[in-house]
Order: C-alpha cells, then structure tokens, then sequence
C-alpha cells in the first residue's frame, strides 16, 4: 500500500474513532485547493496532523503541525500497527485546553 493510501486509511480510521466520542468530525478535503485544513476537521481551535506509521519522528510532525495550524492548537493523532491512538502536542496547547477545562469546571459550581 503506498503511504497517500495508508495516510488516507489513517485519517478516516481517526475521524470514526472521533465520532466514537461524539465529535462529528471528517476527514478534510486537502486535495482540493483547501490549504492550511488539518487532516481530519471540525474540532474548534484544534489542528489535526494525523500519522498512520510504524515509525515517526515526532518533532517534524509536530513542526508541520505547527506551521499549519494558523491560529489553532497544533496536534498530531498518531498510531502505528496493533496500538492505540496518541495525541501529541507542545505544552502550551495543552495548557491552555486545560485552563479552558477547569474554568468550565468552575463555571458548574
């Protein structure tokens, strides 16, 4: 399988693992004119990179997902054979997820 196919398997396999949690998310439309689009759409504020390989070197993904990602939170869903899924992303993307979270939290109380 050559790794256009792979990638494409690799994308769709995470937008339904997504709509598994409830996320309507879709595979973006990269090949047609659509630039700057994360590999799988619809979660606000996220940029997705997503890499389907046995092996990956993680900080070039990231850097493409940061040169990407505009004003959005870069990530990278990476797995390879017979593993889950990660999620991988710099620290200031995660904290500021995180301090989104615990304001909310707060918001409940």
């Amino acid at each position: 399988m050559n790794s256009r196919q792979k990638g494409k398997r690799g994308e769709l396999e995470l937008a339904k693992k997504l709509k598994e949690y409830g996320f309507e998310t879709r595979r973006s439309q990269q090949f047609s004119g659509i630039a700057g689009d994360g590999d799988v759409v619809e979660l606000p504020d996220i940029h997705i990179e997503v890499k389907r390989v046995e092996r990956l070197n993680i900080y070039e993904a990231i850097e493409q997902a940061v040169r990407d990602a505009k004003n959005a939170i870069p990530t990278v869903f990476h797995r390879k054979n017979g593993k889950g899924w990660l999620v991988t992303m710099q620290i200031e993307g995660w904290v500021k997820i995180y301090k989104r979270y615990l304001e909310r939290e707060e918001i409940k109380r």
